[in-house]
């Protein structure tokens, strides 16, 4: 089985600027980045500019760690205690179902699990003992 736990950091709207400054500050490699703009697959459901810019998901690389960054949703700003996740990467979307099915057990589903346009199967959830995880199944192998 192969899983990767990796810190992934949420900013409201600051995430590509905080990419910079771990690339200057770590020495961090951005090996992936994409924007909302760049991964909308439903023409319906418009985005504004500002939203469209915001990023959804990035890895950088430092040294031999990785760690993930990303923008929250407009308006669910990301809350103390959710800053910083632990993101559970798998290469298998039945990995990753498993893994969020056990995790959310007497625990807080924060975003149900599904295909979204950077993952085949995507969920946040915050165990019981109030530590969050995603659970993220990587289109690349991990």
């Amino acid at each position: 089985m192969s899983v990767q736990l990796v810190p992934f950091v949420m900013l409201d709207g600051r995430a590509g600027e905080a990419i910079d400054f771990y690339v200057t500050a770590l020495g961090a490699e951005v090996s992936f980045v994409q924007t909302v703009e760049a991964g909308t697959e439903d023409p319906g459901q418009p985005e504004t500019d500002s939203a469209q810019r915001r990023i959804a998901h990035s890895e950088l690389k430092i040294g031999d760690a990785l760690l993930m960054v990303a923008d929250c949703d407009p308006g669910k700003p990301a809350r103390e205690g959710d800053l910083l996740t632990i993101c559970i990467t798998t290469p298998h979307a039945e990995q990753t179902t498993r893994i969020y099915e056990a995790l959310k057990e007497e625990g807080e589903v924060k975003v149900p699990l599904g295909a979204f346009h950077f993952s085949p199967a995507y969920g946040v959830v915050k165990d019981k003992f109030g530590v969050t995880f995603q659970c993220f199944t990587s289109r690349r192998r991990v």
